[in-house]
């Protein structure tokens, strides 16, 4: 199997880093997200560079939602990047990172009076998704006395190569305004006292690795963009969104690079702005192909049971990761204490939740394994912590972050008592 960068096999252990992931589950214990930090500035750094060598202007922004530990965002805020945010949490875990308010867009598609206000009173974009909405906003913004920037959310209407639940930008899907209709959402902006439109924003989907839908995307944007130009508006960005995808499957997927992206889309980009005559800033959104293969989780044998497959049951299960349920997404596994040895045997790892799906590897080959072994899933930094829960009252894992040759919890392991602290009991039942 070929490994990412930062893993390696050494000493019959598999590393992350400099670190042995066998020690480091004896010190933290099992089960255990390990991130790589190095990682996510090479992910960055590469991401950046291949954009900016075609384009001066240019803002990536993280996908917070892909992975919102605190520490992740401060690391990605020293690189400089902004943030994309779908709720008023990871706006307050954004600005908390240091991340300028500047540099944040806030997103989605159903957003409350709460999260509106919020916008306004922390100065940072709206991306407008509704005209229902554009007035809602007009209205907090004009209560507060001062005056927001916005972008509207474009549904493009593209099908693209992915799973249905995380396609963004298809003519059923939830998001946006309708490609055709954008127009004249942005002649009511212009109407508006206390919005300003600013912007221009889509998102295609999830899990991408052809390049061609997000060229198409690039070509409707550039086409609105100048027809919005037409009718007076100043656009000071275009956001194409995220959406690059990786090889969780390393035999079988493409994989592409940022550059790749790049390649497709710059040339669209700047003939489009070149035609409509302005030079706004490009704003892009990757998340997963950020923080995705900088993280492993980490995951002990409780025991192995040969039935109609050969179980090795292991104490993480999708109250950890819930990709595997959720989207049938693949996962690499390697048996990390016994990462040298020959993977003879084909077995199911299985997790400890009462759900028959509950299966994080499906038939794939490992050495022989047994009680107390190490299993390591990769590519779990994107959202993995970040959509797990607490189902079967299990108390959700520790996460740490590896740093050349530091070493440090950025999430401590929950306990029982996390689980029922925020409960309260009726009167009537006390």
């Amino acid at each position: 199997m070929k490994l990412p960068s930062q893993l390696s096999r050494k000493d019959g252990h598999l590393w992350i880093g400099e670190h042995d992931c066998v020690a480091l589950a004896q010190q933290y214990e099992t089960p255990l997200y390990v991130t790589d930090a190095a990682r996510i500035r090479d992910n960055y750094r590469r991401y950046y560079e291949a954009l900016s060598a075609y384009y001066p202007d240019v803002r990536v922004l993280y996908a917070a939602k892909a992975n919102g530990n605190p520490a992740i965002l401060r690391l990605l805020a020293r690189q400089g990047a902004g943030a994309d945010v779908f709720s008023a949490g990871e706006l307050v875990l954004a600005l908390q990172a240091g991340i300028d308010p500047s540099r944040i867009l806030f997103n989605g598609n159903s957003k409350s009076t709460d999260d509106l206000a919020l916008a306004v009173e922390k100065g940072v974009r709206v991306s407008v998704d509704s005209l229902n909405e554009l007035h809602m906003l007009d209205h907090i913004a004009g209560e507060a006395g001062t005056e927001i920037g916005i972008a509207f959310r474009v549904n493009p209407a593209l099908d693209v190569p992915t799973h249905p639940k995380i396609a963004t930008g298809l003519a059923k899907s939830k998001f946006g305004i309708p490609h055709e209709e954008i127009t004249e959402a942005y002649r009511a902006a212009l109407a508006c006292e206390h919005v300003k439109p600013v912007g221009i924003h889509c998102h295609i989907g999830s899990q991408i690795l052809d390049m061609d839908p997000f060229a198409r995307a690039a070509r409707v944007m550039v086409r609105l963009a100048e027809d919005i130009t037409a009718l007076g508006v100043s656009l000071q960005f275009i956001d194409l969104g995220g959406g690059l995808g990786i090889p969780y499957h390393r035999k079988a997927d493409p994989e592409p690079t940022p550059k790749d992206y790049a390649d497709a889309v710059m040339p669209v980009f700047l003939q489009g702005i070149q035609n409509a005559g302005i030079t706004p800033e490009l704003w892009v959104e990757p998340g997963r192909f950020l923080v995705a293969d900088s993280t492993v989780l980490l995951t002990q044998v409780n025991s192995v049971k040969p039935a109609a497959k050969t179980f090795v049951n292991v104490d993480a299960g999708f109250n950890l990761l819930v990709r595997p349920v959720m989207y049938d997404a693949y996962h690499e596994v390697i048996a990390a204490n016994r990462a040298e040895e020959y993977p003879s045997t084909l077995v199911t790892v299985a997790g400890p939740i009462c759900e028959s799906g509950d299966l994080l590897a499906n038939d794939r080959n490992l050495p022989p394994v047994r009680a107390g072994d190490l299993i390591a899933v990769l590519d779990a930094g994107a959202y993995g912590f970040a959509m797990a829960s607490q189902y079967n009252c299990r108390p959700r894992c520790a996460e740490v972050l590896v740093d050349g040759p530091h070493a440090a919890l950025m999430r401590r392991r929950e306990t029982l008592d996390d689980i029922v602290s925020s409960v309260v009991v009726p009167h009537w039942l006390l």
